[in-house]
């Protein structure tokens, strides 16, 4: 009997203190999680000097000396900042000239700038070990100007007849036609889909790359993305596919999703996000009418793939200098936005130093290593999504609408995240309604110190000029304190109440 009450006591006792600790249970990754850290592999980093022939750092079109090697004596940098994938730009090899990588001369080779494939089998291994995934770009609707296919009589048909694209509203010439005067591959020649879609199979089992960014998605037929996608997934199942579709209506890139695409990068986001941090006195609420209708569009927009810039358009930090505005201070913004709204960020190498950069190729200039308060910014949001799955999986429910200023939250299960966004020059009190938050809780900064409690019925959240902030819902503090009150007084019952057993039996 005493060891049964005493069983019974700590039973409630344990019961009801678990129900009032908060749970936390353990997620299964999935590429919603990923932050992906997007490299033109050849102006990242020179790790060996060994392979610097033909290397111009002073012209912008020619090679400047990045390599596999490079990126490997990078990838502390790269997971102390908290990303999980790397993007790197095509890594065959290229025709001479061909520094960014789409120039394609050989297919199954890889381009001897960079270093030789078993360094990039090294550089896949070590991103492994860190937990970081590898992306590799792949072409698959052009090959370089001068390919040796070219001058073969017996591949002729391999290639579209040549001619320019006049009307891109018109998709036949889209897929027929010469991007930038590039051959055109004739995916409709069943040796050429058999090669290419071998040749991506190859990589794949060669090196153990997880994804691939998929170049110029549109110029290829979606027929040919869906024999591409089922083979490619049968090599490896998790792996991911993720396109380009340079395109603003989100429903026709919806369409190349439907071919078997896991996702694109989102290009409307990219002109909305880019126009409202890197331009004063824009809508910000116009980021929410994106995901509103992505919603009603994709059948993950999760997981489609965020951007503030990349190796195709003016850099971030460029724009908005010329738009008057403080390049770091804008990224921040633009950053907590794209750390915490539904969607895979993708940051372009550069961008954590808010590094310059006109049009193609001054948008590709050589990085450089050194000390800046957005490396340190980046972690710190890498930390905050990675701690609290409502940022990657959660509900994204806008709160506050206003011209200048943004609020929302982030809900998954019982965590609540709310993020508050000052896009204005000046200092703005937000006030969010109890209703929409709940009584007797407060918000938490998860950027730093600051803690706010409801009063009046309502949450008054003043911020400054271009900023944002962060906050995680919690139980009001006063209420943490009566729950260990409670516990601590029904602990001294449970022990009164085994003492009051152990006399009566004694007696």
């Amino acid at each position: 009997m005493k060891k049964f009450s005493f069983s019974f006591f700590a039973i409630i006792f344990l019961m009801y203190f678990i129900t009032t600790l908060p749970v936390f249970a353990e997620e299964e990754d999935s590429w919603e999680d990923e932050s992906i850290y997007f490299i033109m592999v050849d102006r990242f980093n020179n790790g060996d000097p060994s392979n610097d022939f033909e290397v111009n750092v002073n012209d912008p079109s020619a090679y400047h000396g990045g390599d596999f090697q490079g990126i490997i004596n990078k990838l502390d940098y790269i997971q102390n900042m908290g990303f999980t994938a790397i993007w790197l730009t095509p890594i065959v090899n290229n025709e001479p000239g061909g520094y960014h990588g789409y120039w394609t001369e050989d297919f199954y080779e890889v381009e001897e700038h960079f270093g030789t494939l078993e360094e990039f089998k090294q550089l896949v291994e070590e991103a492994h070990s860190r937990g970081i995934k590898v992306i590799l770009d792949l072409v698959v609707n052009h090959t370089g100007y001068h390919h040796p296919w070219l001058n073969d009589p017996e591949k002729a048909d391999w290639f579209h007849v040549a001619k320019p694209i006049f009307d891109y509203d018109n998709q036949e010439e889209v897929e027929t036609g010469q991007l930038a005067g590039l051959p055109d591959l004739n995916q409709e020649n069943p040796e050429v889909e058999d090669y290419l879609i071998k040749m991506a199979k190859w990589w794949i089992e060669e090196t153990d790359i997880d994804g691939y960014r998929l170049d110029t998605v549109k110029h290829v037929p979606k027929w040919f993305w869906e024999d591409f996608s089922r083979e490619v997934k049968s090599v490896k199942q998790d792996f991911f596919l993720i396109g380009e579709v340079w395109h603003n209506d989100p429903n026709y890139s919806q369409a190349y999703v439907e071919s078997g695409i896991d996702s694109v990068v989102d290009y409307p986001m990219y002109n909305v996000l880019s126009n409202v941090f890197a331009s004063p006195d824009q809508n910000i609420s116009n980021l929410y009418k994106i995901w509103e209708r992505n919603t009603t569009i994709y059948k993950n927009p999760y997981i489609l793939g965020n951007f503030l810039d990349n190796h195709d358009n003016i850099r971030f930090a460029e724009k908005a200098e010329q738009n008057g505005q403080n390049p770091s201070t804008r990224l921040k913004q633009a950053l907590t936005y794209m750390y915490t709204a539904p969607g895979i960020p993708i940051i372009y190498y550069g961008t954590e130093i808010a590094m310059p950069g006109g049009a193609d190729p001054d948008n590709r200039r050589m990085m450089e290593f050194k000390d800046h308060e957005l490396i340190d910014y980046i972690s710190s949001l890498s930390t905050i999504r990675a701690e609290h799955p409502a940022l990657t999986k959660g509900e994204f429910q806008l709160l506050y609408d206003g011209s200048s200023v943004m609020a929302y939250t982030r809900t998954y299960e019982d965590e609540k995240v709310l993020v508050i966004i000052n896009d204005s020059s000046e200092s703005q009190i937000t006030k969010i309604a109890t209703e929409d938050l709940g009584a007797n809780k407060q918000l938490q900064s998860l950027l730093n110190d600051k803690t706010i409690r409801d009063k009046h019925g309502q949450y008054a959240i003043e911020l400054d000029g271009q900023t944002a902030q962060i906050y995680l819902l919690q139980e009001h503090e006063s209420n943490t304190v009566m729950y260990l009150i409670g516990g601590v007084v029904l602990l001294l019952v449970i022990v009164f109440g085994i003492l009051l057993i152990r006399r009566k039996k004694v007696a």
